[in-house]
């Protein structure tokens, strides 16, 4: 059963998602929540994913701050109430 969780936007990836800190969606894994994420603000899909399956190694998604590449990664559960947040990687030197 799908559940509401909030997922975080990050500044640089606003301007692809209406201008949205967070939003709401319904579903029941990472994967669910990144494809609702992707199907309502379609321009963040290329952002995200590489291949459309993959994210991007660039980027890095949280589960109530726990990274989902130490979890199920894409196939993480998720519960009513979670927290996922998108974090793009900072490169510099």
């Amino acid at each position: 059963m799908s559940q509401d969780v909030h997922v975080l936007i990050p500044n640089a990836l606003r301007s692809q998602a209406g201008n949205l800190s967070s939003v709401s969606v319904q579903a029941t894994s990472i994967r669910d929540a990144l494809d609702a994420l992707c199907t309502q603000f379609p321009e963040l899909k290329a952002r995200l994913f590489k291949d459309g399956q993959q994210l991007n190694r660039f980027v890095n998604v949280y589960l109530n701050d726990e990274d989902i590449r130490f979890l199920k990664h894409l196939d993480t559960e998720i519960h009513g109430g979670d927290e996922i947040s998108i974090v793009p990687a900072i490169a510099g030197g």
